[in-house]
């Protein structure tokens, strides 16, 4: 078992919180290195996206109404924007520009780089989205985003409404900047991401996550990839070998944090916190350092494996 000090500034290596399942696993851990605890003080922290060319971390705190910048060569966490519309979900497009998922305005937003805010989305067929959750953008310059509904089921996270559409997974098409509904059917879809190659789409759904086959533009052949139980999924990304790692929680100590997954669905290792795990980016210098907002803290951990998505 692991233990967790306040500080862990003395931790035995390997760290006990690096739990080896699979021995694949162990080619994509530092036997030296252990979980850091970067920063602790925000509500629900959710959103992590890295910025390479600043050598910086944005990440939300949803109930707090703000996005917040770490940086890592202060290790300052700072606002970069408050109010936030409640923003929950970030990424970058192909030009590097952050794309964001708003719960209170209900919608999806892109930042240029003179700092203006472009609305992707805010409706469907005239009725407001439910509430953007997470989002990613695929090689075609294409926009995918969750529509869950979780931002307006209560006043904590953003404004308790009704909702009028469909919990949908959205495709925001880069040619037209329309958006379409792409994936039906799905109790709650949270975390998704694209395979490497992008021949496969995960999307997390309440207590398990789901793999997708892609055929262009459109994903099909919906199937269960993990079964989660006794907890559940939320932000997910994949490596470069195809491994899937998924946030965890909601299962208790031994559960909580990150989960690694060989593409054939076989659990390889648990990366342990004592919170739940929200959603994960792979960033630093060379893409090997996992960072995890993890419900009221950030953490991190240098790993083996390098992080596949954009950018």
């Amino acid at each position: 078992m692991y233990a967790w000090d306040v500080d862990r500034t003395i931790v035995r290596f390997p760290d006990p919180a690096v739990e080896v399942v699979d021995r694949r696993f162990a080619g994509l851990i530092v036997g030296h290195e252990v979980v850091e605890r970067l920063w602790t003080g925000g509500r629900w922290l959710e959103g992590p996206v890295w910025f390479g060319d600043g050598r910086y971390l944005l990440f939300s705190d949803i109930p707090n109404n703000r996005i917040l910048r770490w940086d890592e060569r202060t290790g300052r966490v700072e606002p970069y924007r408050e109010p936030s519309g409640n923003a929950n979900g970030n990424t970058r497009d192909l030009v590097g520009r952050l794309v964001t998922c708003e719960h209170l305005t209900r919608r999806v937003t892109r930042t240029n780089h003179d700092g203006t805010i472009t609305v992707l989305m805010d409706s469907y067929d005239g009725k407001p989205l439910n509430a953007p959750n997470d989002v990613i953008v695929s090689r075609d310059a294409a926009v995918w985003f969750s529509d869950p509904g979780w931002g307006i089921v209560g006043n904590y996270e953003g404004d308790e409404a009704d909702e009028q559409i469909g919990r949908y997974v959205w495709r925001i098409d880069p040619s037209t900047g329309a958006g379409e509904p792409v994936i039906e059917g799905m109790d709650r879809p949270n975390g998704l991401c694209f395979s490497p190659d992008e021949s496969r789409l995960y999307v997390v759904d309440i207590g398990h996550i789901r793999v997708f086959d892609m055929d262009g533009t459109r994903p099909v052949n919906g199937r269960v990839f993990v079964d989660m139980s006794p907890g559940g999924s939320d932000g997910i990304r994949c490596d470069r070998d195809g491994n899937l790692w998924a946030a965890a929680g909601d299962g208790g100590a031994g559960f909580d944090g990150v989960h690694c997954y060989a593409p054939d669905g076989t659990l390889l290792g648990r990366i342990h916190l004592p919170e739940t795990c929200s959603n994960l980016v792979f960033g630093g210098v060379k893409k090997n350092r996992l960072f995890m907002t993890a419900s009221r803290s950030l953490y991190s951990v240098y790993v083996e494996a390098l992080g596949a998505q954009w950018p």
